[in-house]
Formats: C-alpha cells, sequence, structure tokens
C-alpha cells in the first residue's frame, strides 16, 4: 500500500469519525456506536426491550431519535427512528396529520403474505373503504349480541368446565394458554360463524389454529432480519419461510371451504334458511361483490386482532389481581351486588349461567381494573409509522421523510408528567368519578391500549363485553394463585405474551364474606342508591 493510499484511508476514517461524534450529539437517545448505531443496546436489551425504552424515554422527556445504522447517509433516512411517549406528538401523529404517518412499505412488506390488503395492513383509500364497511357492522346492537352468546357458550361449556377439573384434581392450568384457545374460538365464531373448538377437554390441536399460529411467528420473524434477508429466505424457501408458506395453503383451502359453502348457505337463506350473523355473512351480504381473497384477508384480519389481545390482557389482569387482594375483594363485592339484584341472594344460582349482557354491563369497577391493567400492560405494546413527509413534532422535534416514528405504548402508562407520582401503582380508582359512580374515559392519546384518531379499535366494546364475561365467571367460581416457583416474565414480541405462560392452582371460591360486607354495609346505610351501597362495601371514599 503506497501513502497516498493509506492517506486516503486514514482521511476517510478520520472523515467517518467526525460525522459520527456530531451524529452522536445531535441524537439523544441512547448510546450510539460506530457503523452499528444502537443495535448494541438493543440486543444487550432484547429481554427486557419495553422497560429499556421507557428508561430511555424518562431520560428524554418523552422523546428521543437514534439511528439503528451509524452509516452515511442512510443514518438520516431510513436508519433514523424517533421514540416517543409524548401525547401532544401522538395527537399529532395519529390525528392532526395523520396522512404524513401511515404503516408504510416495510410494515406492509412484512404483513402482506398473512394479511394481504386487509384494514390492518393497509393505507389510504384501500383503509378507508374497509374502516367504513366495518364501521357500520361494529356499531350494531346485534353483533354485541352475538359476541356475548358466542362467549357464554365457550365459557359455560369447556371453560368453566376444565377450570373445574383442575380444582377438584388439584393440578395447575396454564391460563394463558386456555386464554388464547377461548379467545380463539370466540373471534371465530364471530367472524365466519364456525367454531374450532381449541377448548375443549384434552385441549385437542386444531389444523387451523396450528396454521394460524406458525403463520403469525413466522411473520414476525420478518421484523427481526433485515428486508433483504427475509425476502431471500422467501425466494429460495429457507427457514421459517417454508412455515409461513405451507401455513398460508392450509389457511387458504380452510377459509375457501367456509365461503364456498356460507355462499350456498346464504342462498337456502333468502330461500327461509337459518340466518348468520357473523363477520363474513355481513360482508358477503353487501351489494358489491367482493373476491374470496378479499374476504379471506376480512377474517385473517379481524381474528389477528381479535384473538390475542384480550387473552393477553387477561392474563395480565388475573395476574395483577392475585397480587392485590383490595382490588380482587372490590370486583367481587361489585359482581355480587349486581347479581343480588337481578338474580337473588341464592348464590349457588348464580353459577348456573355466565352473566348476560345487561349484568356484564353494569360492572364499572370490573371495566375500571381492566383498563388499568392496559394501562400497565397494553396488549399491543408499540407500534410504528412511517414518515412520508418532513414534518416537526409538537415537542420540536424534526422527523425526516423516510424515517420512522415508534410510540411507545408501554412507556406512556408509566410516565409520572403524564399519570401522576402513583404511574407505576395498581389503581383502578383512577379510572372512576369522585364518587365511584361512574367510569370515566381517559384522553385516548395517554392511553392508546386502543389505539387513537382515526384507526381506534372498531372492537373496543367487544372486547371489553368478553373480558369482564371472562374475568366474572373465573372470579365468582375460583380464586388463583400463581402456582409456587412460576416465573412470570414478558416475551418480546409484537404481542405482550407471558415468556412462560401463567400456570396458576385453582381454588374454590368462597363468597360468603363478600356476602356479609354487602349486608352489614346495606344495614349500616339504607338510604344509599347501590352504586353508593357499594362504595361503602369496599371501602371507597
Amino acid at each position: 500500500m503506497d501513502v497516498s493510499t493509506a492517506l486516503m484511508i486514514l482521511s476517510a476514517i478520520a472523515a467517518y469519525f467526525i460525522w459520527f461524534k456530531l451524529i452522536s450529539r445531535s441524537l439523544d437517545g441512547p448510546r450510539l456506536w460506530p457503523l452499528l448505531g444502537s443495535l448494541p443496546g438493543l440486543i444487550q436489551n432484547s429481554n427486557c426491550m419495553h422497560e429499556w425504552i421507557a428508561d430511555n424515554l424518562r431520560a428524554c422527556g418523552g422523546t428521543y431519535q437514534t439511528c439503528i445504522a451509524a452509516i452515511p447517509f442512510l443514518a438520516r433516512k431510513q436508519g433514523l427512528v424517533t421514540v416517543t411517549c409524548d401525547p401532544k406528538n401522538l395527537e399529532h401523529i395519529l390525528k392532526a396529520r395523520f396522512d404524513n404517518y401511515p404503516k408504510g412499505p416495510n410494515w406492509q412488506a412484512v404483513f402482506h403474505d398473512l394479511l394481504g390488503d386487509g384494514i390492518f395492513n393497509s393505507d389510504g383509500d384501500t383503509w378507508l373503504f374497509q374502516r367504513k364497511t366495518a364501521a357500520l357492522e361494529f356499531t350494531t346492537r346485534t353483533l354485541r349480541q352475538a359476541m356475548a352468546r358466542w362467549v357464554s357458550r365457550a365459557i359455560k361449556h369447556r371453560f368453566c368446565p376444565i377450570l373445574e377439573t383442575a380444582q377438584v384434581q388439584g393440578k395447575p392450568v396454564d391460563l394463558q394458554d386456555l386464554l388464547l384457545r377461548l379467545t380463539f374460538d370466540n373471534i371465530c365464531g364471530l367472524t365466519f360463524g364456525k367454531d374450532p373448538q381449541t377448548l375443549s377437554p384434552g385441549l385437542p390441536e386444531n389444523g387451523f389454529a396450528m396454521a394460524f399460529d406458525r403463520a403469525t411467528e413466522a411473520t414476525l420473524q420478518r421484523f427481526i432480519l433485515p428486508e433483504i434477508i427475509w425476502k431471500l429466505k422467501k425466494w429460495f424457501r429457507l427457514g421459517m419461510e417454508v412455515k409461513l408458506s405451507q401455513s398460508l395453503e392450509h389457511m387458504d383451502k380452510f377459509l375457501s371451504h367456509i365461503i364456498n359453502t356460507r355462499k350456498l348457505e346464504l342462498v337456502r337463506q333468502r330461500q327461509g334458511g337459518t340466518p348468520h350473523d357473523d363477520l363474513l355473512s355481513r360482508f358477503m351480504k353487501k351489494k358489491e361483490a367482493y373476491s374470496d381473497e378479499f374476504l379471506q384477508h376480512v377474517a385473517l384480519n379481524f381474528i389477528l386482532a381479535g384473538r390475542d389481545t384480550s387473552s393477553v390482557a387477561l392474563c395480565w389482569f388475573f395476574w395483577l389481581v392475585m397480587q392485590n387482594p383490595r382490588v380482587e375483594e372490590k370486583i367481587l363485592i361489585e359482581i355480587c351486588t349486581v347479581l343480588v339484584e337481578t338474580r337473588g341472594a341464592d348464590t349457588s344460582k348464580w353459577v348456573d349461567e355466565p352473566l348476560v349482557f345487561e349484568e356484564v354491563d353494569r360492572l364499572i369497577y370490573l371495566k375500571a381494573a381492566l383498563s388499568e391493567t392496559l394501562r400497565l400492560y397494553p396488549s399491543v405494546p408499540q407500534d410504528s409509522k412511517y414518515v412520508i413527509a418532513d414534518d416537526v413534532l409538537p415537542s420540536g422535534t424534526f422527523v425526516p421523510s423516510g424515517s420512522n416514528v415508534t410510540y411507545s405504548i408501554y412507556s406512556i402508562g408509566r410516565m409520572k408528567f403524564i399519570w401522576g407520582e402513583d404511574c407505576l401503582d395498581f389503581k383502578p380508582e383512577r379510572w372512576l368519578s369522585e364518587d365511584g359512580n361512574k367510569f370515566e374515559a381517559k384522553d385516548s392519546y395517554k392511553f392508546l391500549a386502543f389505539n387513537a384518531g382515526p384507526r381506534i379499535c372498531l372492537g373496543k366494546d367487544l372486547a371489553y363485553l368478553q373480558m369482564k364475561s371472562i374475568a366474572t365467571a373465573v372470579l365468582l367460581r375460583h380464586r388463583l394463585t400463581v402456582m409456587a416457583g412460576h416465573r412470570v416474565e414478558q416475551k418480546m414480541s409484537l404481542t405482550l405474551f407471558m415468556k412462560y405462560g401463567l400456570l396458576v392452582d385453582v381454588h374454590p371460591r368462597n363468597l360468603k364474606p363478600v356476602m356479609e360486607k354487602i349486608c352489614k354495609a346495606g344495614e349500616s346505610s339504607p338510604p344509599k342508591g347501590n352504586r353508593e351501597g357499594l362504595a361503602a362495601a369496599a371501602g371507597v371514599e
């Protein structure tokens, strides 16, 4: 190597480190490394990613910028990531400048094989058309009633008997697995009117459910790899891409059969046959002629959205309730107070049937406890958007076109500047009015468990209905405890699963102390209404 070549190399290295020093100063996030950017920190904290992001956001006042690769030119565009949990920024991104922050090409490419151009993987006119169509269906009372029927059947005939058997035999159960099966059966029933019965005695495997699990797992793997790598693996049919392809074929056959069968049933229905009230049938009854591929994507999008989110939220809810006996007692007092009015004081008759829609709808404190769970442990802990045009966030942060913005939903619930000094406490009361009579919804940009803005979750009310129904069924019948030695940890995924499941021991529930409290409160304060009597029994100020 001659002197001039050596000087050129040294000059290039010196120029790079000068640039690197300048870029490091301009970004206020976690430490950057030459060439690798923030990647070493991501790898080092891969087992506690959400807490690590929350710590970085606390240190930076709610917003920071970092680059995945510290390479000139790339770092200011594709490599730049803006991370935020500031409600003002979130309202700007998700509402005020909604059109400037779509899902983006990277997200869509990853999910396209599984979800196509479905509502959760599309932008622009394609998304808007599906959103309007789906919104008409989700606002109908008949859909909520249909959901209530599917949930009640699954609870009565499968979920409760399995827990009862575990209690009698003294064997622990994986509550996360049971809840995943339960919500999968429910969402399949609501979406296309067919119950896969994955939650049955013996917990049988189901071909469609297994294919769906493999397909979602393989799709999530794509997020870990650079786009060029997973696309090459897809082209050469390597690794998880083979499983994805096989699973999609299985799902295609399963859903094609359902759609073709439903078409025949709808013809018979017009001739006086039995009507269907599932989402698939509702879309097929529209005047527009939807393709079979579109209808399949409709079904898969709603199954993906409705299955994992509710089951994961319930797992964290039961775990938090087990750690907080005070909250558990208040929930039980509320349930019993409602049932005394609707079913009488004989508690032995309460467990014959799951709570009906009108009873579930009155459980205000339970809804508060579920909301508090989602504040601390949102089912989808973070999301990201693509930046179309240069913009400046309300926090003053400049975001260039072609970069990405990640918003940490997990961190939002853990910031003192948003929720106060007690932000880490499990406190359902923060969701109630001062007199405890009403549930008070929070600013949707401070509570993003159901998203916000034009993309806010259409199934929010259905999710609460399902979660409240399942929670009451369990708590009325059983007292749960975490199995000795079981570790509860977060799984680093797009959904906040528990890494090792939730192994619990199932004990019989004794309602006598709760009923005594209700009676004593009623005797000491007869003029009070039902809600005030509940507050007195529960010790609410």
